[in-house]
């Protein structure tokens, strides 16, 4: 030993290369070097640190700490007290509270702290901060030194703020948000049944929102929603709440408002939208809304009857044109039908959790031979009792509560098993609007039809015309998709729509089924035959050909052959079966002829 004093060593890196390496200074553990060390640690995280002796009061603060709480002079941030009138607590408290209130004692480790509080900068705007700590007592037990460290948490407060406004407020608007709007008719429920008063519930919607995206983008949209917003708010009273139901929709609750003074505050509130145009980063934009009106409690003595009673005179007023509403009234009729498609709805999801689910097989047969062709699947639900249900009786609810969707997918499996259990038949699959559309529906049908290749070319699906001409873009790729698996696509009640050559040809279908609304009477009806006819014309002017649906006699029977018409379908020559034949039929006009 040379009596020199021994320098800590890293024995980690001298194992590393195989020889001692002296630490640098700023990295010494010793005692006179770990004040700097914590300081330099605290910045290099973007923190300060600071020692406070509170007996003396003053606090010596780390390098940076000027800067971050955003004051000039080193006097005004040298002692509590000087900061005292700058900080403020969050209970109303002072950071010296904080220690002289504790409940610990310092049993020579330290007591930890930890608070949260805004400082006044020199610019008179409030920060966010978070102290975190130590404080050690002095020899009488109380508080005498506090080591900490200030973060400015102003990044971490203000997302904090936003996500608690968030619940509360719509982030577009500024509004009401949904649940708190639902929350406020709650109350003026409450309210009107407490003060024996009247109230309302308005459900109001953008006209033409859709145009306005198409032509302006939807950042112009959104701002023609906000300024809806602003000219709602600023016409409610005090007592009112507006917010944000959804999209395009907002809701109005009123109270004390009687239903005269209903129909003057829904009509001022059209006007207001309607006769000044709303300023926009690109121009003034001019808009409608129209909305749904209930008296309350009167006509809904619930949240949910009040939503869904202005959802119902919504949808009526936007039925008449823009810039109308209408005031919801108590229909028994309109009830019992609700209840029923409600019945019919359970009815359903019932069915297809049982297997209650199936087709029925209507023939479809050649004019020319009477052989039957293909069979056309037919939905069918069997009720609890073993009766069955026809399609009319239940599809038409399916489309209006959202539920048909489930129900097509159920018949292409109905129709894929048949297929491959009757290697002899081409059946018929109809297909709703908004199943063109779903992607789950078509890929599950592709991935069947490449499992097994020979199912495909006995495989027709059956799209309606008014369907296939509302997008032609997406009709034609689901058309296109189903062709080059090797299906037929028909469009069917074809004359229903607006047909055109230049959408025949832009569809590519194969067969066309003409609507049976044309071939009813068809015997009797001029006005039918010369529009059967031309429809025939201009079917096989691209090579199409045609069913004719609905067929009711021989005479009719007659005339469409002469006509042209290919196939017939129609009680007459077939009624829907629940099981297949044993094989398809031959001769079914054999003793049906004209």
């Amino acid at each position: 030993m040379n009596g020199e004093a021994q320098k800590p060593v890293d024995k980690t890196a001298a194992e590393d290369n195989g020889s001692e390496r002296v630490l640098p200074a700023s990295h010494d553990l010793s005692p006179g070097r770990r004040d700097d060390l914590f300081s330099t640690a605290a910045n290099a995280v973007g923190d300060v640190a600071y020692r406070w002796n509170i007996n003396s009061d003053h606090i010596h603060w780390a390098e940076g700490a000027q800067a971050m709480l955003g004051v000039h002079k080193a006097e005004d941030m040298s002692s509590d007290s000087a900061l005292r009138s700058r900080v403020l607590c969050q209970n109303g408290s002072s950071r010296l509270d904080a220690f002289t209130g504790a409940t610990v004692a310092d049993n020579g480790a330290g007591v930890p702290y930890e608070l949260e509080y805004q400082l006044k900068d020199d610019t008179g705007a409030l920060r966010w901060y978070e102290d975190r700590g130590r404080w050690y007592a002095g020899a009488d037990g109380k508080p005498e030194i506090a080591i900490g460290v200030l973060r400015s948490i102003d990044e971490r407060r203000g997302q904090a703020e936003r996500i608690e406004r968030l619940k509360t407020f719509d982030e577009l608007t500024g509004l009401l948000n949904r649940k708190h709007l639902m929350g406020a008719i709650e109350e003026t429920l409450g309210h009107t049944v407490r003060t024996k008063s009247s109230g309302a519930f308005l459900l109001l919607a953008v006209d033409n929102l859709t145009l306005i995206n198409d032509a302006h983008g939807f950042d112009v949209a959104d701002e023609v929603i906000v300024g809806i917003g602003k000219r709602l708010r600023g016409l409610a009273r005090r007592t009112d709440a507006v917010g944000r139901y959804s999209g395009n929709k907002f809701g109005l609750v009123l109270r004390n408002c009687s239903k005269e003074r209903l129909i003057a505050v829904t009509e001022r509130l059209l006007a207001s939208v309607r006769d000044q145009v709303i300023q926009t980063s690109r121009g003034p934009v001019a808009t409608t809304v129209s909305a749904g009106c209930v008296s309350l409690p009167a006509h809904a003595q619930t949240v949910e009857h009040a939503l869904s009673h202005a959802e119902e005179a919504l949808t009526a007023a936007k039925q008449m044109y823009r810039d109308s509403y209408v005031m919801y009234t108590p229909s028994r009729e309109r009830e019992q039908m609700r209840r029923h498609n409600l019945n019919v709805a359970d009815e359903l999801v019932a069915a297809l959790n049982q297997r209650r689910i199936c087709l029925a097989y209507q023939p479809i047969v050649s004019s020319v031979t009477g052989d039957v062709m293909m069979h056309e699947c037919l939905i069918r639900l069997e009720q609890p009792d073993g009766s069955i249900a026809a399609a009319g009786n239940f599809v038409p609810i399916a489309e209006k509560l959202g539920l048909i969707g489930l129900l097509d997918f159920r018949a292409m499996e109905l129709t894929m098993e048949t297929l491959r259990n009757r290697p002899d038949v081409t059946l018929s699959l109809n297909v709703s609007g908004r199943t063109t559309s779903d992607h789950m529906w078509l890929d599950t049908l592709v991935a069947q039809l490449r499992a097994d290749r020979t199912l495909a070319s006995r495989l027709i699906v059956e799209i309606t015309e008014t369907v296939a001409l509302h997008e032609i873009a997406g009709s034609a790729e689901f058309v296109t998709t189903l062709r080059d698996l090797g299906c037929q696509v028909a469009i069917d009640d074809f004359g229903a729509g607006y047909t055109s050559f230049r959408n025949l040809k832009t569809i590519e279908v194969d067969l066309v089924k003409i609507d049976g609304s044309f071939v009813q009477d068809l015997v009797t009806n001029k006005d039918n035959q010369f529009f059967v006819r031309t429809l025939v014309e201009l079917a096989h002017n691209f090579n199409l050909p045609i069913v004719a649906e609905w067929v009711g006699n021989a005479e009719e029977v007659a005339m469409l052959r002469d006509f042209g018409v290919e196939y017939l379908q129609g009680f007459f020559l077939g009624e829907p079966v629940l099981q297949l034949p044993a094989a398809n039929m031959r001769g079914a006009l054999a003793n049906k002829r004209a």
